[in-house]
Parts: structure tokens; C-alpha cells; sequence
């Protein structure tokens, strides 16, 4: 099987990217390329196939009946949509954190330690070294340090956000994908997760997805902007935020990060 085996941050290329559910195109051809070590935002109306494409990356698309992504998804020299692929490895590589939190219905502790040991990291000294680590590059081992073994589920939504975040990180990935993770939380833990995506610049190639447009003007390198032409998700722009938010080439940009109707 392909694996993915990378040392340190890597970048994504995306070429000729298709998905589709039951036959139904709902994202097409899409030709997009991830700089390593930065954020890029996924923009875009609802439907218009960004998520559909953050689950492609992770092969999570594997899990839904019907779906078939073509294309290619290049992670450095490894396509993670060949057939091949080694999954285990390439979600080692490449985490997704969801809309909504979704600990698992464990321990804080056991939250972290399970998927480490499932991939493969048994030293009990590294396990909890790992934990630490990945807790205190979330800034939640302060809050948790003495609770480790109470139930995640106890934690505010905020702090299982990062938590989730958290069991990403402890496995040392290069890619780490985003799917709206502030538009379940209050607007205090929504900024205290702001801030942390923001700080994995240059640790971590995050490519996230929001509606937030203030928030994708803040915390991205780039935009990707979305929409739905003849009833299937297309890429069409790309680009330096600034230049993406201040002088957008397409008609369809400008009037969507103007806020008007489109």
C-alpha cells in the first residue's frame, strides 16, 4: 500500500478533483494548490462542495455509500486518492476536525491515548508526553491538567472543540482540515478558536472552511472561493486573501465578499 510518510509541514496539490454522490456531481473538476505552512480558506454559499472536498482529502468519502471522487490530491509526491493508500497512514498525516465536537464518549485522557496507541505509539513515557504536548499547543492542559480522567463529554463545547483539535495534533500531522469549527460555538470560544488556528501557521498546512467571511479575512494566506454552476460545485477563484477580498477577479467574488445577492 502507498504511504504517507512525511517529516514536517507539506503542502497539497489538487488537480482535476471530482466527487459526486449517487451519480449526482456535486463538486467538479477542481484545480487547487495548498502552500505549505499556510491557512487557506474555503469560501462559498452553502452546497457549493467544500466540505464534500475536506472529506475527499481525508478519504473519509471512502465511508459514504454512493460517493466517487476522481482526480488527483498530491501530498508531496503521494496521491492520497490512490487506491492504494494506506489509510491509517494517511489519517496520521492529514486530520479533520468537524463542525460540531464530537469527543469521543471517554476520558479526556483516553480521548488522546486511544488513537496514539491505534497508531501504533504504545510507550506509555511518549503516550503522555504526547498528550501534554498536543493539550498545551491548544492552551487546554492548564484547564484540564488535574480533570484528565473525568469525562470529555463534561468539558464546555469550546473546550471539546479543542480537545478534538488536540487528538489531531497529537499524532503529528502535516495537513490539518477544518469544517466550519466555530459555527457551533458561542462568540468567546469561537474567538479562543480563532486565535488557536491562527497560531498553526507555519507548524501545519490548514486549509478550513467557514461562512465566517470577517473570520477568513483574519486568519487566512488565501482564499478559495466556491459556487454552484449548473447544479455542481466549482472552484472559481483563488488566491491571496487580501487580493481575493480587495480586488477579486471574478464578478461572483466580489459581489459575495460585499455581501450583496448574487
Amino acid at each position: 500500500m502507498a504511504r504517507v510518510e512525511g517529516d514536517g509541514v507539506t503542502g497539497l496539490s489538487i488537480e482535476g478533483l471530482s466527487v459526486s454522490y449517487g451519480g449526482e456531481p456535486a463538486l467538479l473538476d477542481v484545480d487547487l494548490r495548498v502552500t505549505s505552512g499556510e491557512i487557506t480558506a474555503l469560501v462559498g454559499p452553502s452546497g457549493c462542495g467544500k466540505s464534500s472536498l475536506l472529506r475527499a482529502l481525508n478519504r473519509l468519502s471512502d465511508m459514504i455509500p454512493g460517493c466517487a471522487v476522481t482526480g488527483r490530491a498530491l501530498l508531496g509526491d503521494v496521491d492520497v486518492l490512490d487506491p492504494q493508500m494506506d489509510l491509517l497512514s494517511l489519517r496520521r498525516r492529514v486530520g479533520l476536525i468537524f463542525q460540531k465536537p464530537n469527543p469521543f464518549p471517554l476520558s479526556i485522557r483516553r480521548n488522546l491515548s486511544f488513537p496514539l496507541r491505534e497508531h501504533g505509539v504504545r510507550d506509555p513515557d511518549e503516550v503522555a508526553g504526547r498528550i501534554e504536548e498536543a493539550l498545551r499547543s491548544v492552551g487546554l492542559w492548564s484547564e484540564v491538567c488535574d480533570r484528565m480522567d473525568r469525562a470529555a463529554l463534561s468539558l464546555s463545547g469550546g473546550q471539546q472543540q479543542r480537545l478534538c483539535l488536540a487528538r489531531a495534533l497529537a499524532l503529528r500531522p502535516e495537513v490539518v482540515l477544518l469544517d466550519e469549527p466555530c459555527s457551533a460555538l458561542d462568540p468567546m470560544a469561537s474567538g479562543v478558536v480563532e486565535d488557536l488556528i491562527a497560531s498553526l501557521r507555519g507548524r501545519y498546512t490548514v486549509v478550513v472552511v467557514t461562512h465566517n467571511l470577517a473570520q477568513a479575512r483574519r486568519i487566512a494566506d488565501s482564499v478559495a472561493m466556491f459556487w454552484v454552476r449548473d447544479g455542481a460545485g466549482r472552484l472559481i477563484e483563488h488566491g491571496p486573501t487580501d487580493q481575493v477580498f480587495g480586488e477579486p477577479e471574478h464578478e461572483l467574488t466580489r459581489a459575495y465578499v460585499a455581501g450583496e445577492r448574487c
